[in-house]
């Protein structure tokens, strides 16, 4: 009778993980968002995506001289890697964010150096010839367009204003809640990052 009970048991318990759901999907599990690119860093660099192979990224274009949406966006990012750092510290160390801007002509090295510092100091900024930035920014499925010059000469950028969480080979995982805070956007890093 004894060995009746065990053998159910041993039977038994494999079969205990079967109800178990499977793991989530990644939102964008599948989307042609992203690819290689070869670009500029802050301090003159040539960067390509194959540098940050096997840690995550939190990918956003922008521009430094926007007024308002880049400027408060990149502070919740920075907000998120701060939470990140104190919360969890494995996790943060797996992800870099990292700033594209959409406004080559203004945005060189050194103004996007400036720029990122305010934010975290692990951000990387990234600029290039309007063509690359171009290349970059249809690969991401990112719009944007250059508004023309307005009486003093300056100009605005529209474009979309999106986080990209992507993983550690590149792939898309998930748009990040830029529109909430950065505790938002920390927990969906937290829930994404493995």
């Amino acid at each position: 009778m004894n060995r009746i009970i065990v053998l159910a048991l041993a039977l038994a318990l494999p079969l205990a993980g079967c109800g178990s759901a499977a793991p989530e999907a990644p939102p964008l599990a599948g989307a042609r968002i992203g690819g290689p690119f070869a670009l500029t860093d802050q301090d003159g660099k040539t960067v390509r995506d194959t540098d940050f192979a096997g840690r995550y990224r939190i990918v956003y274009f922008g521009y430094t001289y926007c007024p308002d949406v880049c400027p408060n966006d990149m502070a919740k990012i920075g907000q998120a890697m701060r939470i990140l750092d104190k919360e969890a510290p494995r996790t943060s160390a797996r992800v870099v964010p990292i700033f594209v801007t959409v406004d080559p002509e203004r945005d060189t090295p050194a103004v996007v150096k400036q720029f990122v510092a305010n934010f975290h100091p692990r951000v990387v900024g990234l600029t290039g010839s309007p063509q690359a930035i171009a290349q970059m920014a249809k690969n991401y499925a990112v719009y944007f367009k250059k508004q023309p010059a307005g009486p003093g000469g300056g100009y605005l950028v529209d474009h979309l204003a999106v986080a990209f969480l992507m993983g550690p080979n590149g792939e898309p995982i998930a748009s990040l809640p830029i529109d909430q805070d950065g505790k938002a956007i920390a927990e969906q890093v937290k829930h994404w990052v493995r």
